[in-house]
Order: structure tokens, then sequence, then C-alpha cells
């Protein structure tokens, strides 16, 4: 017997339920689990991120694996910017450091395509690094999950 796997909230979505899926997702690359956050993507998921192209579960945690070991004590979150049916689009930051301790804060927004089961089928990503001195550093939360009570994006004038 097979199970089917499915990742509510599921399309077509509505605004609360498209504000659920980018927390859910916000949450699970926070966790920096390259296997976990690689199931809420169908099993031939194609992604754009920048300029590489991932297409499947394996190319997805080989990614995520090269990504985090390089961008260190890596903080992130995501903000809804529109949605209709079973896509979603998003804006993002987040901060991370080097193996030399220069730190950076990524700006990229998201298109994301969902399947009837809430997997995440396609991934098109633009981001741009922009350098920052600790001092500018707005993400100080323990590495994990975001706190509910920390700002978000647009409170944080990003």
């Amino acid at each position: 017997m097979t199970t089917l796997e499915t990742r509510p909230p599921l399309p077509p979505f509505t605004r609360d339920s498209a504000i659920q899926k980018v927390r859910l997702a916000e949450d699970g690359w926070n966790a920096r689990d390259p296997q976990r956050v690689s199931l809420a993507y169908t099993a031939d998921s194609r992604w754009r991120n920048r300029a590489e192209f991932v297409e499947g579960r394996e190319q997805i945690v080989q990614f995520l694996a090269r990504k985090w070991a390089k961008e260190l004590d890596y903080r992130l979150i995501k903000e809804l910017w529109a949605f209709e049916g079973n896509r979603i689009a998003v804006r993002y930051a987040y901060e991370w450091h080097d193996d030399s301790g220069n730190w950076f804060r990524s700006y990229g927004n998201e298109n994301w395509e969902f399947d009837e089961n809430g997997l995440m089928a396609r991934r098109f990503a633009c981001i741009n690094d922009l350098p920052i001195k600790p001092e500018e550093r707005k993400f100080h939360w323990p590495l994990g999950r975001r706190p509910d009570d920390h700002p978000g994006l647009s409170e944080l004038g990003l």
C-alpha cells in the first residue's frame, strides 16, 4: 500500500493558509536539516536558486548541506508577498557569516508552486548578499525557529 504524502495546508490557499505555509517553510529552513526540509518538496521538485538548477530531493539535500556548511549561524525570516490558487510569492531575508567571520544579510524573493498534496513542486529564488557589520545584525534569536514575538521583515524595516 502506498502512503500519499501530504503537507498541509493544501491549495487552493487563502490568505491565512498562505501565511501559515510561509511560516512553516521558514521554520523548516531555520532548523537547517537538509533531509527534513527536502520532505516538503515533491520527489521531482525543480528549483532555480540564484544561478543553480536543482532537481529532485537528493539534489535538494546536497544543495542545502552545502549551503548551511557555508552559511554559518543562518537565521531566516520569510514574509508572504502574494498568493493565488496553488502559488505563493514570498520575500525574505536571512543573516549568516562565513568561516572568516564576515557577516551578510541576504535578501530574496521566491515563487512557489505546489501540487494538490501541498508539496512544493517548483521553487524559483532570486537572492542578493549584502555585507554587514556584526553590530548591524537584526536577527538575534537562538539558532532554530524564530520566536513568535520576534519582529518580521516589515516590522524591522526590511
